[in-house]
């Protein structure tokens, strides 16, 4: 429909969406004009009031779908609305009039600091100055540096995917990434860090084959092709797996989340760890809090006088 088709493009060229976030939300779109039968604009427009929606979200909830998945839909048709109001096609958004399924808080997984030390440690080899001569040292040297980016820098896998060699100067020792809505940030890099991607370019030039340059993708296959995101989280869950003691998912996320934690519990101020995820705003970076918060209450339990003697007063 060429209002739908319209929002899609407003998201994508105005707002600077993903590709894959712009699939997403025409999926959810055509869905609800499939459950409301619209078949053209007017129909569709017609069908945009608080009980047509909210049958919707009960189709939606009778699906057995997660409340966390049906307040996506809900979110994705609210915006499509709100775009409607602005173009004058709707007076008022009527998704404010249907009441949302309420979702649990998930506080952010992550990894022990240990656990990812070890990874490192058994890894070390990869990142030799002879690794990285036959082709499957060349994958074991570019695993490393993929799982070593997304801990070193926290940032998203759709950012390391897009990350080209002009993106890290390594002589201020700062890598510029492109996050969302094409917001721009520097992150700092440890020299360490720098010494292992420079040797990962080098086994590049020697085993991936093909020409390149300032602007190619920093991150290429053996046979010189982009990594891409199924690759990414394939990687990382493989060289999570084989390492063992890692318990729970194992994603780019999860690495992201881990070193948004080690930041905090090491001092870092809310808003420096803020700019340094790339987040919109400061509430994305407060749930880290809530896991140092439950560190902090195991420590009490186990350490605090009162704790130990089961909330009595000590000698």
């Amino acid at each position: 429909m060429e209002l739908v088709d319209k929002y899609l493009e407003y998201v994508s060229a105005v707002r600077r969406y993903s590709d894959r976030t712009r699939d997403i939300y025409g999926k959810c779109l055509g869905e609800f004009c499939a459950f409301a039968q619209a078949k053209d604009d007017a129909e569709l427009l017609e069908s945009l009031i608080p009980n047509i929606i909210r049958g919707y979200e009960v189709s939606l909830l009778e699906r057995n779908l997660k409340s966390r998945t049906v307040n996506l839909h809900i979110s994705v048709l609210s915006g499509f609305c709100r775009f409607l109001v602005t173009e004058g096609m709707l007076k008022s958004n009527p998704v404010k009039l249907v009441k949302r399924p309420k979702t649990e808080k998930r506080l952010p997984e992550f990894f022990r600091e240990e656990d990812m030390r070890n990874y490192f440690a058994r890894t070390d080899a990869y990142v030799s100055e002879t690794a990285g001569q036959s082709s499957q040292e060349y994958e074991q040297r570019l695993r490393r540096a993929v799982v070593s980016t997304l801990y070193n820098t926290g940032i998203r896998r759709s950012e390391l995917v897009n990350l080209r060699r002009q993106d890290i100067d390594f002589s201020r020792r700062v890598m510029r990434v492109t996050g969302k809505g094409d917001k721009m940030r520097e992150i700092p890099l440890l020299p360490s860090y720098c010494q292992e991607i420079l040797l990962y370019l080098q086994a590049v030039d020697t085993m991936a084959g093909g020409v390149y340059n300032l602007s190619s993708p920093l991150f290429v296959t053996a046979k010189g092709r982009p990594v891409y995101p199924e690759l990414v989280d394939r990687i990382v869950k493989q060289e999570l797996g084989r390492a063992g003691g890692f318990s729970g998912r194992k994603s780019p996320h999860v690495l992201r989340h881990t070193v948004a934690t080690e930041l905090l519990d090491d001092g870092a101020d809310l808003n420096s760890i803020k700019e340094f995820l790339g987040h919109a705003s400061l509430a994305a970076t407060q749930v880290y809090t809530h896991n140092s918060i439950e560190k902090l209450k195991h420590v009490y339990e186990s350490a605090h006088p009162r704790a130990k003697n089961g909330g009595k007063n000590g000698d």
